[in-house]
């Protein structure tokens, strides 16, 4: 059994599906903590402080402990008043999920920009202040840390038309993990991320017709995992769950390929170029 007892979690956007998978099934193995919830419509607009609320009153009555918080994500400000959040109530902070986002479709070429500012400010502006804040809080207390940020498989190895802000996001987030995770190594804080699929408000459309599998709560025992000290060796992970199964997503490059002579030249190039990529062009 995980044993979360002597932690307190923040998990940002924990008022709905994935989130609030996370942050009961934290709370179900002792931490407590700070749900996190701007209350808003998937796209971002309105606000409603119940959302939040009323997760954290299920974990209370459930026997834990939390507090609930309102803050809308996105700029260094909101993520250390999240923080502060959870040390005013708690006392400190030893697990933070950045889990917040919302959603925006549009075909690429007529994507407002408005709306790619919202969906990059949201999901890696709001992973950027919270790991920011959580981070200098955890190397203060010296005791270590875990940070969990949230990718998709649109930020990896699937092109899907339509989600250029949201795929832009989430790949910078893969960049922005494993750079926390580099820095965090000498103070104990980990740092990995997670690639969920699961049926939640923002990927409706995506699962239309497809049945069975989704369910958030699927995904929560790795969170779980990742927020313990069992986990205390991995970091930099990357960790994709499409199904009930976990994979590993990593970078690969492949073999140089050497020019003929000294120097390449665009004619060489345009030549071997199925060379280079590996395939037949």
């Amino acid at each position: 059994m995980i044993d979360l007892a002597d932690r307190v979690a923040v998990v940002t956007g924990a008022g709905r599906g994935l989130g609030r998978a996370y942050a009961l099934a934290l709370a179900a193995a002792g931490a407590r903590v700070v749900v996190n919830d701007v209350g808003c419509a998937g796209d971002g607009s309105g606000t409603d402080p119940a959302v939040a609320e009323a997760v954290a009153a299920e974990i209370r009555s459930a026997g834990g402990a939390a507090v609930a918080d309102a803050t809308a994500v996105g700029t260094a400000e909101a993520g250390a008043t999240i923080v502060a959040r959870a040390v005013a109530a708690f006392g400190q902070l030893d697990v933070l999920v950045t889990n917040a986002g919302l959603s925006a479709s549009h075909p690429f070429g007529d994507f407002p920009p408005a709306a790619f500012d919202a969906v990059v400010r949201v999901h890696l502006g709001g992973t950027f202040g919270c790991a920011r804040a959580g981070f200098a809080q955890m190397v203060a207390q010296g005791r270590g840390g875990r940070i969990i940020t949230i990718t998709s498989g649109a930020g990896l190895d699937t092109a899907y038309p339509g989600t250029a802000a949201y795929a832009a996001a989430k790949g910078a987030i893969v960049a922005l993990t494993r750079v926390i995770a580099s820095e965090g190594a000498a103070h104990g804080i980990t740092c990995n991320a997670v690639a969920p699929v699961a049926r939640t408000r923002m990927s409706e459309a995506f699962l239309s017709g497809q049945s069975g599998g989704f369910d958030p709560a699927r995904v929560a025992p790795l969170v779980v995992y990742l927020a313990s000290a069992a986990s205390s060796a991995v970091t930099g992970e990357v960790f994709r769950m499409p199904d009930a199964g976990i994979a590993v997503a990593r970078m690969v490059t492949s073999e140089r390929v050497l020019p003929a002579g000294d120097a390449w030249s665009a004619g060489e190039i345009a030549a071997r170029i199925g060379e280079i990529c590996g395939c037949s062009r």
